[in-house]
This record gives C-alpha cells, structure tokens and sequence, in this order.
C-alpha cells in the first residue's frame, strides 16, 4: 500500500515538473520572439518612411539633406560577394579535413582549441589585425580586399565549426553503406555526405553573411570610412572609380550608419540612420529567406527526398 503511494507521488511531482519546465521553456522562447519583433518592428516603424527608390541609389550628402546611401549598399553587397568567394571554400576544406581526414589526438584537439579562441576575438581585435598585416604588411591599404580577408579571418571559425559538426552529424550508416559500395572516400563525401550536410551548412552561411552585413569595427580599420566618386559605367575591375575594382576602399552600410550617427552633420541625419538601418534589416532578411529557399532546393535535388515528394 505504501509503495503505490510513494509511485503515486512521484508520478504528481514528475507531472508538476515537467509542467513547470514546460511553462518555464514556452515563456523565455516567446520572451525571445517578442524581442525580436519588436527590435525589428522599432527598426522599421522609424526607416520605412525613409526609403525610396532616390534614397537607395544616390549618393550621400555631407553637408545638404535628401542624400542617399547607394555606394555604401552596392559596397555591402559587394564585401559580402568577396568575402563569402573566401570565406566557404576555406571553411569547407578546414571542416571537411577536420571531420573526414584528422586522426584524433593532441594536434587535432589543439587545432579545434585555436578554432574556438579565434571565434572568441572582438572584431575590433580582428580590424586591428588586419590594420596591421593586410593594410600596411601586404599593401594592400584601405580597399574592399583588405575588409574581406579581415571578415574571413572573422567567419572561418564559425563555417569550420558548422561544416565539421554538419559532416560528423551525417548518419554512419550512409557512410558504411557507401563503403560496402566500394566508393572513395572523396565520392563519399561529396554525393552522401555533403547533400544530407547541407542544410547545417546553408545556416552557418546565412549566420556568417549576416556578421558580414552587421560588421563595423573591423572594418573600420580595412576597408576604410570613405568611398570614391563611382561610374557603373566603368566595369574595369583594375579602374579606381569601378564599382567591382577590389582594391578601392569602401565605405559599408553599417560603417556609415556608425559615421552619420556620431559625426553626421546633415540636417536629416538622424532619418538617414533610420532609413539605412531599416535597408540593412531588410537585406539580411531577404538574404536569408533566399539562402532558406537555395538550402531546400539543394537538398531536394541532391537527395531522395525529391523523389519521395
């Protein structure tokens, strides 16, 4: 009698509790979500009304009202283009060898400990760097160049992290089912692995994009707080007034909105900033939902599920 009494309490309390956890985990996952809304609904209630089609193509103005933000946004998207052609090869070797090809031990655990400590480095650190090393070592001065190999040495961390977790999260199965096939190890890799890693790898890309659109310190010291006159006529990739010429500096969205909050003198620098912010929201989440829609359409043509659908 009094052990289905003791049972009958413990199952009330195991009840209770997962009832609170339940509560608990609900309320900070809503806390999270209405957060974001309202950062972004703060975001956009105060830009929209700025943006126009004249506020996104012309050019800023320092001292009169009405400038626009078009070289910063074609540079943003530019910086981003470069840095990502850097940044995911680089991190998908480093994880693939990381996951596929190094053997356990010292020197691999203190590859991933150097990993995990770059990870951690303030960007300001980082822009210093690259200040340093890439801008006065290597010449390469102010330029877009210069701000994509700073933000690479941002991101690596993180696409090798993600690309290595992706890789050792593919089902050993598929793996032995491809070797008892007589496959390579490399045609394992790229047509069993990597389609069923590719949506981990499709969100490391869009997290490590979206440090590129956000990112300002370093960039402050690579890819400089100015942009030169532009012709989008002129697509001479070694002309210093091309829009594609990477050697030129490059002044992003998230430095100019830094620079017209804190030194703007413009009558309507407070809306600029407003209008920028709004654009620079809008943007990650258009890249987002874009690199969502790519990931699925890759999946599904690389894997069974196309079929299965």
């Amino acid at each position: 009698m009094s052990t289905v009494k003791v049972n009958h309490k413990a199952r009330k309390r195991a009840k209770a509790t997962d009832k609170v956890a339940t509560v608990l985990i609900v309320t900070f996952a809503m806390a999270i979500v209405a957060i974001l809304i309202g950062l972004l609904g703060f975001i956009l209630f105060r830009g929209l009304g700025h943006i126009s089609w004249s506020f996104l193509t012309t050019v800023p103005q320092t001292m009169r009202a009405g400038g626009g933000i078009g070289p910063q946004l074609f540079n943003s998207l530019f910086l981003l283009f470069l840095t990502m052609l850097i940044t995911v090869p680089l991190g998908l070797g480093a994880g693939i060898y990381m996951s596929e090809y190094a053997k356990p031990g010292k020197l691999t655990n203190f590859i991933r400990l150097v990993v995990e400590v770059l990870s951690s480095f303030p960007s300001i650190v980082i822009g210093l760097f690259g200040l340093l090393l890439i801008v006065n070592t290597f010449n390469l001065g102010f330029s877009l160049l210069s701000g994509a190999l700073a933000l690479t040495i941002f991101n690596l961390p993180l696409m090798v992290r993600i690309t290595e977790q992706a890789f050792a999260g593919v089902p050993k199965e598929q793996k032995e089912a491809g070797l008892a096939l007589g496959l390579s190890k490399w045609k394992i890799i790229t047509s069993i692995m990597l389609p069923v890693a590719i949506p981990s790898l499709i969100t490391g890309t869009i997290l490590a994009s979206g440090r590129v659109f956000g990112e300002a310190a370093a960039l402050l010291f690579t890819a400089g707080m100015s942009t030169p006159p532009l012709d989008f006529s002129n697509w001479n990739p070694l002309s210093p007034r091309s829009p594609i010429n990477p050697l030129r500096p490059a002044e992003t969205l998230a430095v100019y909105i830094w620079k017209v909050n804190s030194e703007g003198i413009a009558p309507d620098a407070t809306q600029i900033a407003a209008g920028a912010s709004a654009v620079l929201v809008i943007m990650v989440l258009i890249f987002n939902l874009l690199a969502r829609f790519l990931g699925r359409t890759l999946y599904r043509y690389m894997t069974a599920s196309r079929r299965m659908n």
